[in-house]
């Protein structure tokens, strides 16, 4: 590798990109700089794992996590101006669509620093998305677009990207999900601690503002998962802090009654939980990738998504929360068997595990070439 120490700027905010960006720190060894816009401030979701993806030490913004999505990205840039200002990257690493995503990527552009998006190209062409806006703007302003998929490839395309600024790479999920995936000793052990049998329970996560931030909205959403729980599969809740709130503020702590609600949990011990799951119920962008390389099924509770891939393979179906969740997660679970054995030998669409070595490739070359920031790339 012909990257210098510390010479690649990694910025990122949450745990979804802590987990999706480890494969390619580790791929960078000492080229890599870690920093953490503190997005997710909360231990549970972004300290440990840290640790627990064996991440470097990352330089860690202050005063941004909790705050409106203006005042986070506004903060962002600017203390990212000056770590850019006092010690310059040759390149700018930024992944998906996160407010530390656009952050990183506006900061890259004002220093005119190379900058590279991993996972270009997602589109939900739902504009009610925040995230929707964030992947349209930093896509404009990176040097280089890495499609994890050919759909992906394809939308960049269709919007008139230069065809020399996009490269097919492949979704480091998969990598992730095969390194950070407990033994089979491990995960059986963890599933006797919970009381649970494989491919007898339902796991749940819900964050998102579309379900967390109208009660109407999340009582019936929870209200689903009890139907289910009453059905005689349990489902297990790891509450995101989110969450935690919302059923706080809203009054709904009753709603919780019947389900198995735990603290939030690690990386690896979500992926063997998700591993032996009949169904995965969830609103994650990140989950609706791994159900692919676990080969479970998942109802993925929102109103669209960029991520098609998963349901056109097969493994993943869009439900709103109330009766169409309920309904399709009974008619699923009626089906477990034979579904998971048709999940089973349906590959990933996401790539063959390879996605870190070809960006660390990609960057090598754009940390050496000048960048040309012309009228339409700059916001």
């Amino acid at each position: 590798m012909n990257l210098a120490p510390s010479s690649v700027a990694v910025v990122l905010g949450t745990r979804p990109e802590l987990v999706k960006l480890a494969p390619l720190l580790h791929e960078l060894g000492p080229a890599a700089r870690l920093v953490h816009t503190g997005q997710h401030s909360d231990e549970t979701l972004s300290g440990r794992f840290v640790d627990e993806l064996r991440l470097p030490a990352p330089e860690l913004l202050h005063g941004i996590g909790g705050r409106p999505r203006g005042t986070q990205i506004g903060r962002a840039v600017e203390q990212l101006d000056d770590l850019f200002a006092a010690d310059r990257p040759a390149a700018v690493v930024v992944q998906g669509d996160t407010n530390a995503t656009l952050a990183g990527a506006l900061a890259a552009n004002a220093r005119s620093i190379p900058l590279l998006h991993v996972e270009a190209g997602l589109r939900s062409h739902d504009r009610a998305m925040p995230e929707e806006h964030n992947r349209l703007v930093v896509d404009q302003l990176a040097d280089l677009l890495c499609a994890a998929t050919p759909e992906n490839r394809a939308a960049l395309r269709a919007e008139g990207h230069a065809e020399e600024r996009i490269s097919l790479t492949g979704n480091t999920v998969v990598e992730v999900v095969r390194r950070s995936l407990p033994s089979a000793a491990d995960r059986a052990a963890l599933l006797d601690g919970y009381g649970l049998r494989p491919d007898a329970y339902v796991l749940a996560t819900v964050h998102r503002p579309e379900n967390t931030d109208d009660p109407d909205t999340l009582r019936e959403l929870l209200s689903s998962l009890r139907s289910i729980a009453a059905g005689g599969t349990p489902v297990l809740l790891p509450l995101h802090p989110r969450t935690q709130a919302a059923v706080e503020r809203f009054g709904l702590s009753r709603m919780l009654t019947g389900l198995l609600v735990v603290p939030p949990v690690g990386y690896g011990e979500f992926l063997a939980l998700a591993r032996h799951a009949a169904l995965l119920v969830s609103d994650s962008g990140g989950v609706q990738e791994e159900c692919t390389v676990l080969g479970r099924p998942l109802l993925v509770v929102r109103r669209s998504t960029e991520r098609p891939e998963s349901v056109d393979a097969g493994f993943a179906a869009l439900a709103a929360p109330g009766a169409q969740l309920t309904a399709a997660a009974r008619a699923w679970l009626a089906d477990r068997q034979a579904r998971l054995e048709r999940l089973a030998g349906i590959p990933s669409p996401y790539g063959d595990g390879l996605a870190s070595a070809r960006i660390v490739r990609l960057l090598e070359g754009l940390a050496e070439r000048p960048v040309h920031h012309d009228l339409q790339r700059v916001v």
